[in-house]
């Protein structure tokens, strides 16, 4: 093997080495990107990095990022998911079950209208879990339905998610949207399933709303609410997605809509403040720097990793899987899925994700398909136990009564059940290729 190759294989060793012990991923990508990289070629090997750093900081595309950003924490801090997960609540409430498939929803809407997986799971555990519990649903159950249903807006557009993959895989954003909606309402189905059918087996641990509870609210009251509240960020979701599905605007112009609509949001409940308007900037910049930061000490990381022939290396034991492209779609699914035991899916996107495309490339196959297929994959990574920030995430405003393991054990089916959401999609790829085939992109 040549000293170049030895040297790669080095570098991602010291890679997860450094990130075991607790440094910051955007310095583990510097650090031994430059490192290995100095080490292999010297200097020479940078002379490209400005102009890939420029690239990145200026990409108009990734513009869109801190404006969904924006619009999903500005939805939060002005309690638009609170309203909503409250009337659905009450409408759904007679189903065992009811106030879990109310969650979903408004995971869905939530996913739809920010793309933000912890502003989701933050404002649904500290709204719904309390109320749940006191009702009487299984800790597991609960804990399980309020993380999934957050990780829903890494599938349904718009996406962080999607937008970085189509910037990594030289897709459009729009087509990625396309691609993506159909699945994601796909997976939001099989969770609603499996709630109703839980509901029906075991209805002791998703107990309906009592009926004096529920006819404390009249019919009309309930239906004026409904209009009110949850036509507003259903008109949002439209104007954000329709515009950019229908190519009316780009993805930036699109989140620049959705920016300005939280706003409006916000104002038309009257919660529209200095307050909530400074803590919306303020996360929305430190979110996207740490983002950006990773996306740009990523390009050090990736060069080095490919002058030092990483790249070839991959491909050449890539290649050798038995099954042809199945096979090596299948082989990706599975080292994405144990990947994300242990790191975040943005790390995975820009480290691992990259190292294989060509392959499939080279072999013809539907980037968006296979897109979507990650994105799924990708979303599992949430979930999984020891690292899924989702579990982090819902423990940080749970209960003290909430247990680690009881968080651990409620999401076990749905992972199981966006597993098989991605083995159909998989199956079935004009679940993925149909509508942007249909639009002609």
């Amino acid at each position: 093997m040549p000293y170049t190759e030895i040297l790669a294989l080095c570098m991602i060793g010291a890679f997860f080495m450094m990130l075991l012990a607790g440094v910051p991923v955007a310095v583990c990508l510097g650090v031994t990107g430059f490192a290995f990289g100095y080490m292999g070629f010297g200097s020479m090997l940078f002379t490209l990095m400005p102009a890939r750093i420029f690239g990145v900081v200026t990409n108009y595309t990734l513009l869109a990022l801190p404006l969904f950003i924006f619009m999903g924490i500005m939805l939060e801090k002005s309690r638009i998911a609170e309203d909503l997960l409250d009337v659905i609540g009450f409408a759904m409430g007679g189903l065992r079950g009811g106030m879990a498939l109310a969650i979903i929803l408004v995971g869905v809407l939530m996913g739809a209208a920010s793309g933000v997986v912890g502003a989701t799971v933050v404002t649904m555990g500290l709204i719904a879990l309390g109320p749940v519990l006191n009702r009487g649903y299984n800790v597991g159950v609960a804990s399980g339905v309020i993380c999934a249903s957050g990780t829903l807006g890494q599938i349904i557009p718009p996406s962080l998610v999607l937008i970085l993959l189509a910037d990594i895989m030289g897709e459009s954003v729009g087509t990625l949207f396309a691609a993506a909606l159909f699945p994601g309402l796909l997976l939001s189905g099989l969770f609603v399933a499996y709630v109703l059918i839980l509901g029906f087996v075991s209805p002791n641990t998703l107990p309906a709303i009592p009926l004096v509870e529920r006819e404390a609210m009249p019919r009309g009251e309930l239906a004026a609410k409904l209009i009110k509240v949850v036509l507003p960020p259903i008109a949002l979701i439209v104007l954000v997605l329709g515009s950019i599905i229908g190519g009316v605007a780009a993805p930036t112009e699109a989140a620049s809509m959705g920016a300005f609509g939280s706003i409006l949001l916000a104002l038309l409940a009257r919660r529209l403040n200095f307050s909530i308007l400074k803590m919306a900037v303020r996360g929305a910049f430190v979110t996207s720097a740490m983002v950006f930061l990773i996306l740009i000490f990523a390009q050090p990381f990736g060069l080095a990793f490919r002058g030092l022939g990483g790249e070839h290396l991959v491909q050449s034991a890539f290649s050798g899987v038995p099954g042809g492209m199945e096979g090596q779609i299948f082989f990706l699914m599975l080292l994405l899925f144990v990947l994300g035991f242990f790191l975040e899916w943005i790390e995975i996107s820009y480290i691992a994700l990259p190292l294989f495309l060509p392959i499939f490339l080279q072999s013809g196959a539907d980037m968006a398909w296979i897109a979507i297929l990650v994105a799924m994959n990708l979303q599992t990574s949430f979930l999984t136990p020891p690292f899924g920030w989702a579990l982090f995430f819902l423990k940080g405003v749970a209960p003290p009564t909430v247990k680690t393991s009881d968080i651990y054990k409620g999401v076990l089916p749905f992972i199981g059940i966006q597993l098989i959401g991605l083995s159909l999609v998989y199956f079935f790829p004009g679940l993925a290729t149909w509508l942007p085939q249909a639009i002609g992109w």
